[in-house]
């Protein structure tokens, strides 16, 4: 079954027309009426009042359509950079990407960012240029750029005709391939090259599976054309996904293992829990166990996915995505199952930098909220709620200011709950600034003791935390010296500076326990103890978050804006200027720079743009 199955997730920037699309592909394939509209706030994807006023996707949805004898599992996700954490989920669960671009932009860093994270994970792409019925459309010239950026030779599979009129079309190359497509096709395949140069052209079955090779092993990426507006290219999309993109990816283990990407709630059933199956099969009313909380839960109900509706089944089997009901310790990211399966990795889509207080505009409301923000944390673990029950606070982690005025929204709508969102702060952090050694001996009042010598030194930017102990289970056993592995992260959360320590490297050198008054949980105590001693004995230095940039704006602007780059401690490449606008590339960092997109706006008249990622921690100089 798994054959006839193909996991998509559809991905692009702001504004690129992907919600457009995914309700043409809707449309196209009979499972609604009429698609829907962005600016009328009439689309099925975007189902969250939030998403239906704002026009943008705040969340993913899933949706199926069936093409021919294979069904397209497709997931629409959120296109603002704000959201990326649910993106970069989806891009655990899935088997193959569309990567929408709008072929009346220049190539958006958002783009970029997207196009990295599917190359490290390997994902099969086709790339989809849409929009090109705008005026503005420039197909010719955003290719060259992925050309050059990307360092790839699409496989231009279609012909475009009329580009920038409502008259717009494409023309499939593959019913007579052309000499040009012929030689990029045969690029990976030395015995068809060889006979290619020696005359003879392979016959279009051969040509067609090299190609089918080559896109499922993410060595070639096709483009295409589309006009969501115009309902153009559609078809073409759906035929090229069903036939081209591989299957899914599944498990030779029997037993049950899934993955929950997202959660919902049912207003009768309870908590939805979306998942991919990766082995095995989910059984209705079968114990599911939660290798995180080690307990077992029924589902009370299973539904794959159909169409924009739930189909219910007595079983979800490996391949599939779709819904548990009713399990209610799962969380967003939890393995299911006693299987074994490697969970790929994801190049960080989403870091936050950013920390808020959420208050209720009525104290009588606290309590409520507390529980509001509990069910967001369970959906979006990147949010790290840190609920201070005794100071009666609630502060989240979030990317952005779209997020913070989404989520306000959403806790009205969905809660009925009045909050608002503090000024937000910077999220710095500590690293050690040079080796150094951290004691403690935890062993008054008896009954206690736990003795530990830690070595603590600075690792390479961006490594993360790394521990190791080299002491014998004759000094500290060996059920020691597991809680003090266990506490280490909680150890690091807070520095000499009140910020999660980081970029380091703790050695356990020393220790020693009592095998009459050293007790569980003493280790757990020394710990932390022991590593404050090493930190405030070699010092930390702090880390800000620094941001990439690309600002395009008019050759006029270029003085005034280097100018505010330089006054921000920002830096900057050399310009690339053409016909009258310039692209200009740096970093800048995030504390001095959060409100430059509107001042930047603001001084060009709407005709500057300013896009930023995460790019790392450094040494704050400021």
């Amino acid at each position: 079954m798994s054959k006839s199955i193909r996991n998509i997730a559809v991905l692009a920037h702001v504004d690129a027309g992907k919600t457009s699309v995914c309700e043409q592909i809707l449309y196209h394939s009979g499972e609604i009426k009429d698609a829907g509209s962005v600016d009328q706030g009439s689309t099925f994807s975007d189902s969250l009042q939030v998403e239906k006023d704002r026009g943008i996707s705040v969340r993913s949805s899933v949706f199926s359509v069936q093409q021919g004898d294979v069904k397209l599992n497709i997931v629409d996700t959120p296109g603002h950079v704000d959201f990326s954490a649910d993106v970069q989920r989806i891009l655990q669960v899935v088997d193959a990407a569309i990567l929408i671009i709008s072929a009346a932009y220049s190539l958006q860093a958002h783009t970029e960012t997207l196009w990295n994270a599917l190359q490290k994970r390997g994902i099969p792409i086709i790339l989809l240029l849409n929009k090109i019925d705008r005026d503005s459309s420039d197909a010719e010239s955003l290719i060259t750029e992925i050309k050059r950026e990307w360092k790839i030779e699409p496989l231009m599979i279609q012909n475009l005709d009329n580009e920038g009129s409502a008259d717009c079309a494409v023309a499939n190359r593959l019913n007579a391939i052309p000499e040009d497509l012929v030689e990029q096709i045969i690029a990976h395949n030395d015995d068809l090259m060889e006979a290619y140069l020696d005359g003879s052209v392979p016959e279009t079955a051969k040509l067609e599976q090299q190609m089918l090779e080559d896109i499922r092993a993410a060595r070639s990426f096709p483009l295409l054309y589309a006009s969501a507006k115009m309902s153009v290219g559609i078809e073409e999309l759906l035929d090229f996904a069903a036939k081209y993109l591989p299957p899914p990816k599944i498990s030779d283990e029997k037993s049950f293992s899934a993955r929950v990407f997202a959660l919902d709630q049912d207003k009768n059933l309870g908590k939805m829990a979306f998942v991919r199956v990766y082995s095995g099969q989910a059984e209705n009313r079968k114990p599911v166990f939660n290798q995180r909380t080690q307990n077992e839960e029924k589902p009370v109900q299973i539904r794959r996915i159909s169409g924009v509706k739930f189909e219910d089944v007595n079983e979800l089997k490996a391949g599939e995505i779709g819904v548990l009901y009713a399990l209610g310790e799962a969380q967003v990211d939890d393995v299911l199952g006693s299987g074994v399966f490697e969970v790929p990795e994801m190049p960080a889509l989403h870091t936050a930098l950013l920390s808020v207080q959420v208050k209720a505009d009525d104290d009588k409301d606290y309590a409520a909220l507390a529980a509001a923000m509990q069910k967001l944390n369970e959906e979006d673990p990147s949010l790290e709620l840190d609920w201070d029950r005794e100071e009666q606070e609630l502060h989240v982690k979030i990317s952005g200011w779209i997020q913070m005025e989404v989520m306000e929204r959403m806790i009205e709508d969905r809660f009925q709950i009045k909050a608002r969102f503090e000024n937000p702060t910077v999220i710095y952090k500590e690293t050690p600034s040079k080796k150094c050694t951290g004691f403690v001996r935890y062993w008054m009042p008896k009954p206690c003791w736990a003795i530990l010598k830690f070595e603590i030194e600075p690792a390479e930017r961006g490594s993360g935390v790394h521990y190791k102990s080299i002491i014998s289970v004759d000094d500290v056993a060996r059920k020691y010296q597991n809680e003090v592995e266990e506490t280490i992260e909680k150890s690091l959360k807070q520095g000499i500076k009140g910020w999660e320590v980081t970029d380091l490297n703790i050695r356990l050198i020393e220790g020693e326990d009592h095998e009459v008054h050293s007790r569980p949980g003493d280790f757990k105590i020394a710990t932390p103890m022991g590593i404050m001693n090493g930190l405030q004995n070699g010092g930390t230095t702090l880390l800000e978050p620094i941001l990439s940039f690309v600002i395009k704006a008019d050759e006029e602007l270029l003085g005034n804006v280097s100018s505010d780059i330089i006054k921000m401690r920002g830096t900057f490449e050399s310009p690339m200027i053409e016909d009258g606008r310039f692209v200009l590339k740096g970093t800048l960092p995030l504390a001095t720079s959060q409100d430059y997109p509107v001042k930047l706006s603001s001084r060009s008249g709407g005709r500057a743009s300013i896009s930023t990622s995460f790019l790392e921690y450094r040494p704050c100089t400021d």
